[in-house]
């Protein structure tokens, strides 16, 4: 299969390969060379018709587009502007209980939840105390170093906030933090901080609320005398509980998973996010929860998941989620739809609303069944919206910060990174899985080939329950794994 012509109602078709001048398509021979993940005109069209792929308008051509040659970021423009109206029009779809129920091997905490790891977290509460945090660490790898337990990793996250920060973006970086004690991948946490920070640990430990005090420590550097032999014992401390922790048999309605998608290009809509999607909806059947983000690459198919919503108060938040962001970036005085990225255009990506359409494949058919705002924690079953930005990093860190323990993620150019959670990667094509088998850890270009959804998805169900049983995904591995907070204000 050299292409492929999505919807019946489609003016374009995406090669699925790289194509030749003179090759056929749909029976037209084509007039230029098309790349993998472009798109070829099936008809003529005349400047200002709109192109229609996924069977929706992804955008408007710029000038005349013959049938036989390519159209792409060069000669379509987006049909998108400024803030909408929105009426609920429900669509749903029920997604049956699955009579089959799986289950993977877990660590049971004593909050009810279930992490999917079992490591030692060191967090500071600014940014001032990164290095303390990372020798405190270092060192004690090195004791430890020749010992067996269940503790998977033993981490600090630096990050550059705590401090000098004002409102929202204080209040961001507190929150995110807290989640990150709570979170059940981290079978222990130290909590540093350095004592003259706006992110006091007083309050801060008020944020937070109650621990398991074996579990979870701070202190405050400025405090003690020597805060790296006193952050190690600390550690011994924690270490001596959390090296008790055991995996037992847990059902998959206990699994929180985070949908996400970066350096697409044109068959990320087409490979790897429908099959998350479709991994999506056998989650929400098994019981389990699924969160999307991305709330920018939301923008031109909003409308699909309004109207997934259980409810009209479902609705309402989806409304707000997406004007309050448009609302952001009109604040600062940016393009609402300043996307997508040089990489987005050079995979075939030709506008917003082809990136929104192929983005939301990920969460499958499934009914909207909460939506969550940045920081916030799950507490919905099913299909969840959260609201965060595209960027890799920062949606990534707060998909983990509401509870997910692990982030699916999608692309078609590849990426190294990890979050604080494992962070698994999917390639759209299978070009990007052979140069990059370090970084990928499941190849859906496959899907572009000769296999089916019905053979691919599921190889990629189990290779996820394998994950969450234990086997470290590729971020992890390299030890890539970092924490990016939401930041739009002022630094004193």
């Amino acid at each position: 299969m050299k292409y492929i012509k999505i919807n019946p109602d489609d003016n374009v078709a995406v090669a699925l390969t790289d194509l030749a001048k003179g090759e056929s398509v749909e029976g037209l021979e084509l007039s230029m060379d098309v790349p993998r993940g472009h798109k070829v005109v099936l008809r003529d069209l005349k400047a200002g018709d709109n192109v229609i792929k996924y069977g929706y308008p992804i955008g408007h051509v710029t000038h005349d587009a013959a049938a036989g040659t390519m159209v792409d970021h060069s000669c379509i423009k987006t049909n998108l502007e400024g803030l909408l109206e929105y009426k609920y029009n429900p669509a749903l779809t029920d997604i049956e209980p699955s009579a089959t129920r799986r289950s993977f091997l877990g660590f049971k905490r004593a909050d009810g939840q279930v992490g999917i790891r079992n490591q030692i977290w060191v967090i500071p509460t600014v940014g001032c105390v990164n290095g303390v945090c990372e020798e405190i660490v270092r060192r004690f790898k090195e004791e430890i170093a020749g010992r067996t337990s269940s503790i998977d990793a033993i981490v600090a996250f630096p990050h550059n906030y705590g401090c000098s920060q004002l409102g929202g973006d204080h209040q961001n970086t507190r929150t995110v933090l807290a989640d990150m004690v709570h979170h059940p991948n981290a079978g222990g946490v130290l909590v540093v901080s350095l004592g003259c920070e706006n992110n006091q640990l007083d309050a801060f430990r008020e944020l937070v609320g109650p621990v398991d005090e074996t579990r979870v420590k701070m202190f405050t550097c400025q405090q003690v005398e020597n805060e790296v032999e006193f952050g190690l014992q600390k550690l011994r401390e924690i270490y001596a509980v959390c090296s008790q922790d055991k995996r037992t048999e847990v059902p998959v309605s206990e699994l929180r998973v985070g949908l996400k998608c970066g350096g697409s290009d044109g068959l990320s809509g087409i490979t790897a996010n429908p099959l998350l999607g479709v991994f999506s909806d056998w989650i929400v059947a098994q019981g389990g929860t699924t969160v999307l983000t991305e709330v920018p690459e939301m923008f031109g198919a909003e409308t699909i998941l309004m109207n997934r919503c259980q409810d009209e108060a479902t609705f309402d938040k989806t409304v707000a989620l997406i004007n309050d962001f448009k609302e952001y970036f009109m604040a600062q005085g940016m393009p609402v739809y300043e996307n997508p990225s040089p990489g987005n255009k050079a995979g075939g990506i030709s506008t917003l609303e082809e990136k929104s359409l192929g983005c939301t494949q990920k969460c499958g058919k499934s009914t909207v069944r909460g939506v969550l705002k940045y920081g916030e924690r799950l507490s919905v079953k099913g299909l969840n919206l959260l609201s965060a930005p595209g960027n890799d990093l920062v949606a990534s860190t707060a998909l983990a910060a509401a509870g997910c323990q692990i982030v699916l993620f999608t692309t078609g150019r590849g990426t190294p990174f990890g979050s604080f959670v494992p962070t698994m990667k999917i390639s759209t094509n299978t070009p990007l899985y052979e140069l990059k088998g370090g970084w990928i850890d499941f190849n859906a270009g496959v899907l572009a080939q000769d296999q089916t959804m019905a053979e691919v998805a599921p190889r990629f169900i189990e290779a996820v329950l394998a994950a969450a049983s234990g086997e470290p995904v590729n971020n992890e591995k390299h030890n890539y794994r970092e924490i990016a907070i939401f930041k739009s204000g002022v630094t004193l």
